[in-house]
This record gives structure tokens, sequence and C-alpha cells, in this order.
């Protein structure tokens, strides 16, 4: 059982990583804002260094990444790209992060507690993913209106 709950988040896990840094790279050329923009692009920094390990780790499994949802991708690109041809300001950009990032960390959340098994390295690393996700929430709060 330990290793399909350890499949199960490190999978979780690395499409949630896919679809941060895909939710960025959306962002970044619409941010007005160089502090703005350098703290997505830290985040996006820390996202690439843990979809790294997250490979890494379901590799060790003789498991394969997978992307996001294509329908979950789908509808934020759709959000993302309506709500800033309608506003195209930062306080639009920061407010689709913060809805991204409470999205991710509530099904995170909801994966580590699914996933008891789960070997502490796959729950360490979603752990350091939601940590990343809230931090980049808090960070981008000067910029919402």
């Amino acid at each position: 059982m330990q290793k399909n709950d350890t499949i199960e988040l490190l999978r979780e896990t690395n499409s949630g990583i896919k679809m941060g840094i895909d939710s960025i790279d959306e962002l970044l050329p619409k941010v007005k804002s160089e502090r703005f923009r350098h703290i997505l692009e830290e985040c996006r920094s820390t996202h690439q260094r843990l979809g790294t390990r997250s490979h890494k780790l379901l590799s060790e499994y003789g498991e394969e990444t997978a992307g996001p949802n294509p329908i979950a991708k789908g509808m934020s690109w759709l959000k993302t790209n309506i709500k800033m041809a309608a506003e195209p300001t930062d306080p639009t950009a920061a407010d689709l992060i913060t809805d991204g990032c409470n999205m991710g960390v509530k099904s995170l959340n909801g994966y580590i507690n699914k996933c008891r098994d789960a070997d502490p390295e796959a729950v360490s690393l979603a752990k350091q993913l939601i940590r990343s996700e809230e931090k980049l929430c808090a960070d981008v709060r000067e910029f919402l209106r």
C-alpha cells in the first residue's frame, strides 16, 4: 500500500508543480511591476527545483511524470486569459495567483491526508510545495486591490 500511496502523492505533487509553473509562465509577460515579476520568477525557480526532485522520486518507483489534468489546465488558461484581457493589471494577476495557490494548497493537503501510507520523503516534498505556494500567496498580497 505504501508504494501506491507514494506514487499517487508524487504524481499529484508533480502535477501541481507543473500547473504552478505553467500559470507563472502565463502571467509573467503580463506583470508590470518588477518586484512582482521577481517574486514570480523566484517561485518558478523553487517549483522547478521541486519538480526535478519529484521526477527523480517517481523514476525511482519506475513511474513517469504526468502533466496536469487537461481540463483543469484548460480552465486555468481560459480564466487567466479572460480576466487578464478584461483587466490587464497586476492586481488581477495577484488575484489569479492567490486563487491558484489556494486551490493547490487545498488539493495537496487533501492528498497528504488521503495517502497516509506514502513515503515520508514524498510527504516532505508535497509539504515543501505547499509552503512555496503559501509563501507566493503571502508575497503577492501587496498587489491585491
